[in-house]
């Protein structure tokens, strides 16, 4: 069993001596940690065989980053790993030098080598960090951890405040992680890569925490690289959606919560009572991939359990530039051929010879193909199209935009977001003020989709 004890040990106590804090220039806190990433061996559960892992400072998920709004968060990096990676800080509306897109934003971290992200804090929420090179691979290694800024002085999570980190893994009969699917072109032309093994803060079929009467708050975080998770209590009561993707939203009422690659929703909980199990519900039959225990200790009372709301109205659109982006490619798609460094070629030929399988507008993308230039200040709409025959998670990173989503039932709503899960041959409006400067990737996070063609930048002059 790993209770919530066990796991903010496992999070927090494995780096405690190397995180500290000190006033900056104009009243400003400076949050420091360490990360380092290095190959470790790890068990799911308590009579699990070990398993080939890459992780941050030995934990899975790593190390529980927090931080107050306002703060300078800083985190020393160190790479141990046989081949160079980076850290990007998902949801951050970042320095764009610190953003931890190889090739766009900073250089590779090579082994052996030691690279310190410095960026200003300027949002509450819930939000992750994860390595960004080959991000397909060391990402499904278990390169990544959770990244929590709240309101309170002393940065922690309290006994009622409950993080639910999910990750799928495709772990093969050794119980090591299927290092032979890397690469494969089935995946990558499908879905992406699925997993066989669900795990919920680290751990297989956990038993959490929680108090034994009151409210609380549960963050979810999908850290897989492909698959959409939906998650429910199966229980009468509906689920009070607090926060999307790091932002606070007026509380509304669903049954259940649908989670793409990358995304997170923050759910109020009236009564912790009430807590039995968490289920997985994609499938036929529900999982139960997680069991909620309460303790007679006695637990502080809620304070600062929702976030204050910050009203992002969409603006008027009447000056925006508009900037269609056509997706098309993988499996049973309508793309017969498609430019790749400056040349055109055939998919069956991109496939097989370069591992590429979708594309925007035409263009295979990669780090260096270009979608769009806009000037600073700039109200911007990506009408995009998805024309495939998969859905995808798409993620605009230094930006949040609205998106009149319908991913919460047949109701429409207008969210502020950074990741937007579009079904197949939906069409949808990412509506953005382009007030952060820099080169700022778009892409899927179904990781696969983007390592073979589904991603480009978009530079804010």
């Amino acid at each position: 069993m790993i209770g919530r004890r066990k796991f903010l040990n496992l999070s927090i106590a494995t780096f405690i001596m190397m995180s500290s804090k000190e006033t900056y220039a104009e009243g400003k806190i400076i949050k420091r940690y360490k990360l380092v990433a290095k190959p470790t061996d790890y068990s799911f559960s308590n009579n699990q065989n070990l398993t080939n892992l890459w992780l941050l400072n030995n934990s899975c998920p790593g190390p529980l980053i927090t931080a107050e709004k306002g703060d300078i968060l800083e985190v020393e990096f160190t790479n141990l790993l046989g081949e160079p990676t980076t850290l990007h800080w998902h949801g951050i509306r970042n320095l764009n030098s610190m953003d931890g897109v190889p090739y766009v934003s900073q250089p590779l971290v090579e082994t052996g080598e030691t690279f310190v992200y410095r960026f200003p804090i300027n949002e509450t929420g819930t939000y992750w960090y994860h390595a960004h090179n080959k991000a397909w691979e060391h990402v499904a290694r278990g390169l990544y951890g959770p990244l929590i800024i709240t309101n309170n002085l002393n940065n922690s999570l309290g006994r009622r405040d409950i993080l639910v980190v999910a990750d799928d893994w495709l772990i093969n009969e050794n119980n090591q992680v299927d290092e032979e699917s890397f690469g494969n072109l089935m995946h990558w032309s499908h879905a992406g890569r699925y997993g066989n093994r669900l795990s919920i803060n680290g751990q297989f079929s956990p038993k959490i925490e929680i108090p034994s009467y009151g409210p609380l708050r549960l963050r979810f975080i999908n850290t897989s690289n492909a698959r959409i998770l939906s998650f429910s209590l199966l229980n009468k009561n509906s689920l009070n959606v607090i926060s999307i993707d790091g932002i606070s939203c007026k509380l509304f009422k669903t049954q259940k919560i649908v989670l793409g690659p990358a995304q997170r929703v923050d759910l109020l909980i009236e009564d912790s009572s009430q807590l039995k199990s968490l289920f997985e519900v994609s499938n036929k039959e529900p999982l139960k991939v997680a069991d909620f225990i309460t303790t007679d200790l006695v637990i502080e009372d809620h304070l600062n359990l929702i976030d204050p709301i910050v009203h992002h109205e969409v603006p008027p659109l009447t000056s925006a530039k508009i900037i269609e982006i056509h997706m098309q490619g993988g499996a049973m798609g309508n793309l017969s051929s498609a430019i790749f460094e400056g040349e055109k070629k055939e998919l069956r030929e991109l496939a097989l010879d370069n591992s590429k399988l979708w594309a925007f507008n035409g263009h295979i993308g990669n780090y260096d193909f270009q979608i769009a230039k806009v000037n600073l200040g700039d109200l911007i709409i990506l009408k995009v199209w998805n024309d495939t025959n998969w859905p995808h998670s798409m993620h605009l990173h230094g930006q949040h935009f609205w998106v009149n989503s319908q991913e919460f039932g047949s109701e429409k709503r207008y969210f502020f977001r950074d990741t937007y899960l579009m079904d197949r041959g939906e069409k949808a409006e990412f509506i953005f003020k382009a007030d952060n400067p820099g080169d700022w990737l778009f892409h899927c996070h179904m990781l696969e989709h983007h390592a073979s063609g589904m991603g480009g930048v978009i530079s804010v002059a």
